[in-house]
């Protein structure tokens, strides 16, 4: 429930999704950029929870990156994108 619960935070998976989009450290400022400019404050709070949680971390340099625990989270959500990109295609075809 404690894994839902900080996966259910507003922007906490796009927040996850955009570093692993990335590949390697991404800096705060294209972090924020990446998520549509959401408010710096909200960016720093995910980015600490996700920290406590080990799922991202942060390099010398200041840059943000996923854990070894983060690419795993991302590789045991591949069904969901699968199943979500199914259901878009349904969507879609109903309008």
């Amino acid at each position: 429930m404690a894994a839902l619960d900080l996966l259910g935070r507003r922007w906490t998976l796009r927040v996850i999704w955009e570093l692993h989009r990335q590949g390697t450290p991404i800096g705060f400022r294209e972090l924020r950029r990446r998520c549509d400019d959401m408010s710096s404050s909200v960016l720093s709070t995910r980015l600490t929870e996700l920290r406590e949680a080990d799922i991202a971390e942060q390099t010398p340099d200041g840059a943000w990156q996923l854990t070894p625990l983060g690419t795993d989270l991302v590789t045991a959500m591949a069904p969901l994108l699968d199943w979500s990109r199914v259901w878009a295609e349904r969507r879609e075809r109903a309008d």
